[in-house]
């Protein structure tokens, strides 16, 4: 939970981190599926590796993928009392 993430919240959106390999299909359906709501949109993003110093050393962040999720007007997720 970032602050950019709880702003979008104002907009019907939640951010997710999903697998690297999900499509936009299968996070629209697992969402509808898991929280019984109707999905509008779905956004990815794939963010990528970073290096960087540490105690002198190289190392690597993970990559990840999110994906920010529009749901229909008047809806919404409770994130913070989990599944």
């Amino acid at each position: 939970m970032t602050e950019k993430s709880t702003n979008l919240s104002s907009l019907n959106k939640v951010v997710f981190k999903v697998a690297p390999f999900a499509t936009k299909a299968n996070i629209k359906k697992s969402i509808e599926k898991l929280f019984k709501v109707n999905v509008t949109k779905v956004n990815t993003i794939n963010l990528h590796p970073r290096f960087k110093m540490v105690r002198g050393r190289v190392a690597k962040s993970s990559g990840y993928k999110k994906a920010i999720v529009t749901l229909k007007k008047g809806q919404s997720i409770d994130i913070t009392t989990g599944i």
